[in-house]
């Protein structure tokens, strides 16, 4: 890992990408605190909203995880073929992309919690590792391949992916059965997965969806070189942006009943509709910062977003609740009983806040 000084960047990514972070390390719980509130329609609503669907279905924390996935890949052309565009040779652009997956796969396991001398229960499937892999086959796609071949490329991972779930058997239960159970993922993962898997029998950050994980990114990245390319001002580029985020969110909607949106299995039509929200957020998000440049109210969320990484990991190793009791355990006490979990929510997330926000002023910023 290494310390770097960010110069200017598209600052809708970084701010999206911060708010992503937010829902991750304290935003989930504003509405789970609020539970004695939950016959106000709006809250009933966020409460459900923030809990993963079981297996089919969608809700919008299943949206977080291919969201930062889907914004690594639109970080590509800003970042891999600017150094390309430096006279990097590609062998060490290569090389950086190598070291990235393998750090992330690394951090992964670590958060996952290591039993060293227990080998059988390390989990090695991670949320990172499988953002590292399918950043790594993204990557590569993207430095290889017009965008017309990337294009390609998607579609032949999501009709190949459904195809691969739909006709190959699995002993004993046969072809296209898309349960925990009997799926081609939880059969591969059983057999092939070292250690344990999260759920037993399955693990939704196993082996397969490392496919369709890596169509998610390289949309990420197509959508991140028609913003950088100069064709369209930022009024149409934000309102494409809008219209295929839309035409995704009903393509999905229409093949769900022949491939249900599933995120467990990562199925071609949760990347279709994921990628669709994100276009949307990301329409948004870029039309009224970068275009408009109504920038002042994003500043907490920049600030998160230039630190991600390193708050996903401190947060799993940081007591920043213990800090936040210390500070403000005193005027929590004062606020009403049924506001206390919430008032406690916030002042965590500020204690947090504030120790990226230090980063940010010392100029820190932590990559892989």
């Amino acid at each position: 890992m290494e310390a770097v000084v960010i110069k200017e960047r598209l600052k809708s990514l970084d701010a999206l990408r911060g708010f992503d972070m937010f829902w991750i390390i304290g935003g989930e719980g504003l509405f789970l605190t609020l539970k004695n509130f939950s016959h106000i329609p709006f809250i009933a609503f966020g409460i459900e909203q923030m809990d993963h669907v079981s297996w089919n279905g969608f809700h919008f924390m299943d949206l977080i995880f291919p969201l930062f996935l889907f914004l690594a890949g639109l970080a590509m052309p800003f970042s891999l073929k600017r150094q390309l565009e430096k006279g990097v040779p590609k062998k060490e652009v290569y090389l950086h992309i190598f070291k990235r997956t393998l750090i992330l796969i690394l951090f992964g396991i670590l958060i996952n919690g290591v039993q060293v001398l227990e080998f059988h229960k390390i989990r090695f499937a991670s949320v990172l590792g499988q953002i590292g892999i399918a950043y790594m086959f993204g990557a590569l796609i993207f430095l290889n391949f017009d965008y017309k071949k990337q294009i390609i490329w998607v579609v032949s991972i999501l009709v190949g992916y459904w195809a691969m779930l739909r006709f190959i058997p699995v002993p004993g239960v046969g072809a296209g059965v898309l349960t925990m159970e009997g799926s081609l993922n939880g059969y591969i993962d059983r057999l092939f997965m070292p250690g344990h898997l999260y759920r037993e029998i399955h693990d939704p950050e196993g082996w397969l969806v490392k496919i369709p994980a890596t169509a998610t990114a390289l949309l990420g990245a197509l959508t991140g070189a028609f913003i950088k390319e100069g064709k369209y001002n930022g009024y149409k580029k934000a309102g494409l942006l809008l219209i295929t985020g839309t035409i995704f969110l009903i393509l999905s909607r229409v093949l769900d009943p022949i491939f249900p949106i599933n995120k467990n299995l990562w199925t071609s039509t949760f990347v279709l509709h994921t990628a669709g929200w994100s276009l949307l957020l990301f329409s948004l998000f870029y039309f009224v910062i970068d275009v408009l440049h109504f920038q002042k109210w994003a500043f907490p969320f920049v600030v998160i977003g230039m630190n991600s990484i390193t708050i996903y990991l401190a947060v799993s190793y940081v007591h920043f609740s213990y800090t936040a009791n210390a500070l403000f355990g005193s005027i929590v006490k004062l606020i009403p009983v049924d506001f206390q979990p919430f008032s406690q929510v916030i002042f965590l997330l500020l204690v947090e806040w504030c120790f990226l926000y230090f980063l940010y002023r010392k100029k820190i910023f932590l990559r892989v």
